[in-house]
């Protein structure tokens, strides 16, 4: 393969530990980590970049108090010679954090960069420097592209053991040097509470990190923010995206779980004090603005959504989705008639279009949720559907009906290479959609592939429905619900395009980075 990894990203992530090292006293169960008050502001929480083009990134970082930010960039470790970016007044407006874009970066290199945090009143007071690094998005086809994917992280009631050492699934992925991870959506679970212990079946205790926000299911700002707070106090994960930038997508349980605009929580449903979902995605979102490097969620970004296309060079264009924040209610979803469907009609016509427009060889389209793969939502005995599919395996009906318009039109606008890639199921599994096999027959034969989750609870395989002629091809998962982290079950999976040939490998990984299969596909070809 001519993928070829540039030298010096994990070497320089010493500086990083050294920081968080310097900044954290020891972990101890029941308690997040402490950080020390030395008058200085600190950036215990580590640093983070997302949406990286071939020539800018956005870096993100949290304070423990007011601070001005200031990004500095090199070639190299030593910071010779740097490049300074001055960044925003981190305030408690934003929880301390903020986000600086770097732009006029070479393309297809690695940059160095560290962040300094200075007191507002008195510049010459600054705390330690984190140091992370990152690739731009390379021009040159023959560089290859490599990226991972999974989702679902700390979800039902499974959050960071000690005892395991934590999300150790992120120094697994860390060692294959992606050039960025695609998290499908699930970064936190707001509506699943973290208490001390869990008793596991074999009689042992399952022990986890507790805070105070997440004590309890999300409902102010500060929970939200709370929440994602959390998953930074896991060291494997600040080490991971200190290394490795990321492209964020949302979905149910950044707010709660199968929640959809317009919702009112049921009065049966006394967690919950505040009941109007749209009152509490409101909340949850701009806490997701917050905590993700995103450029469409930036104070003053005029799109202001999640969904849209970054690209990764002439390989490969990712079509980021929002399956989510768009969609019509859940119900039994047999409707002949759904203009509205799963993502809305300008969304889908936005996705049309670009995809259209692309000249990538593949278009990887990055879902909230499976096409074929049956996700239930019964609410009080009703058979409610959460995700595309509703079990019927005729022609399209309810939300199918949009998905088979977009694939009619991928069919005759001839557009090739495209993939559909996605989570929230929490398992893994390959499906290939054929026409010949499908009630609706007018669509090129497509592949979906499925991961994670990454430290949450395990399920059994979804039901397929017919309707888009899948065939499961691959799939691990348990046969009991809600299996532990230490049970197994917790996977990611890794694209890799070759730059010479154009060939795209899907491997579909256990936590340990085990290859549990492999699929290569070849670019330009339809039928597959």
């Amino acid at each position: 393969m001519s993928h070829h990894p540039l030298p010096g990203r994990r070497s320089v992530l010493r500086g990083s530990l050294a920081a968080s090292a310097a900044l954290t006293l020891p972990v101890g169960l029941g308690a997040a980590p402490a950080f020390a008050r030395s008058g200085r502001p600190a950036a215990g929480w580590g640093v983070q970049t997302g949406d990286v083009t071939a020539d800018s990134g956005l870096v993100w970082v949290r304070s423990d108090r007011p601070a001005r930010m200031t990004v500095e960039t090199s070639a190299t470790e030593s910071f010779r010679n740097p490049r300074r970016w001055h960044g925003p007044l981190l305030d408690a407006g934003t929880d301390f954090t903020g986000t600086t874009r770097l732009h006029g970066l070479p393309s297809g290199e690695q940059i160095h960069y560290r962040v300094l945090l200075a007191d507002p009143d008195d510049p010459r007071r600054t705390g330690e420097p984190v140091t992370g690094t990152f690739r731009t998005v390379s021009r040159r086809r023959r560089d290859g592209v490599r990226f991972l994917w999974s989702g679902d992280l700390a979800g039902q009631g499974w959050g960071i053991n000690p005892d395991l050492g934590g999300y150790r699934i992120y120094d697994a992925m860390a060692k294959l040097d992606p050039d960025f991870f695609l998290c499908s959506g699930d970064n936190i679970y707001a509506d699943g509470p973290i208490t001390a212990t869990q008793a596991l079946p074999d009689g042992s205790t399952w022990r986890n990190i507790t805070t105070e926000e997440k004590s309890k299911v999300a409902e102010t700002l500060a929970e939200y923010r709370g929440n994602f707070r959390y998953n930074l106090l896991d060291a494997n994960l600040r080490r991971f995206n200190a290394q490795v930038p990321s492209i964020i997508q949302w979905d149910d349980h950044e707010v709660r779980n199968n929640w959809y605009p317009g919702e009112v929580i049921a009065s049966s449903d006394t967690r919950y004090t505040e009941k109007s979902i749209d009152v509490l995605a409101a909340r949850a979102r701009r806490a997701f603005s917050e905590y993700f490097p995103l450029s469409t969620l930036r104070p003053g970004a005029k799109e202001g959504r999640v969904y849209r296309v970054l690209r990764q060079g002439p390989l490969l264009d990712v079509f980021v989705l929002d399956m989510r924040t768009y969609r019509n209610a859940n119900s039994p979803d047999d409707q002949t008639v759904d203009p509205q469907g799963i993502l809305g009609r300008e969304q889908l016509e936005w996705l049309k279009r670009e995809l259209a427009r692309s000249r990538a060889v593949w278009k990887v389209i990055a879902a909230d949720m499976p096409l074929g793969l049956v996700v239930p939502d019964p609410v009080e005995n009703k058979p409610n559907f959460e995700a595309v599919a509703q079990g019927d395996p005729g022609a399209p009906l309810g939300r199918e009906l949009q998905i088979a318009e977009l694939l009619r039109f991928i069919k005759h606008r001839r557009i090739t290479g495209t993939l559909w890639l996605t989570a929230d199921v929490h398992h893994t599994s390959a499906q290939h959609y054929q026409p010949s096999r499908a009630a609706f027959t007018d669509f090129e034969p497509f592949w979906e592939f499925v991961s994670g989750p990454l430290n949450a609870g395990a399920f059994p395989a979804s039901a397929l429905d017919d309707t888009f002629g899948p065939e499961r091809v691959f799939v691990k998962a348990p046969t009991a619900s809600n299996v532990s982290p230490a049970g197994g079950y917790q996977f990611f999976g890794e694209v890799d395009i070759d730059g010479d040939s154009g060939e795209l490998t899907v491997r579909l990984r256990e936590q340990d980075g085990t290859v549990l299969f492999t699929q290569t596909l070849q670019p330009g070809r339809v039928g597959q």
